[in-house]
């Protein structure tokens, strides 16, 4: 097996952490507009941000991963 296709699946793995991490958030987020109703327009912004920026890290860990296939070094 090369290393170069085991480096290009560690890279596609950052899917996983952005997906519990966006699951976290918005599992804390109902919890919080559960406890202060009135904070929740600000709690969803938040929570959207956070949203955005976990998701970029997950596209960006599946960029490298299609790097690491396509420019093989």
């Amino acid at each position: 097996m090369d290393l170069l296709a085991i480096g290009a699946a560690i890279a596609a793995l950052t899917g996983i952490g952005a997906g519990i991490g966006i699951g976290l958030a918005t599992g804390k987020a109902v919890e919080a507009v559960s406890r202060q109703p009135e904070a929740g327009g600000r709690i969803m912004q938040l929570l959207l941000l956070g949203g955005a920026l976990a998701e970029a890290t997950a596209i960006y860990g599946l960029l490298v991963s299609i790097m690491l296939i396509i420019f093989k070094p």
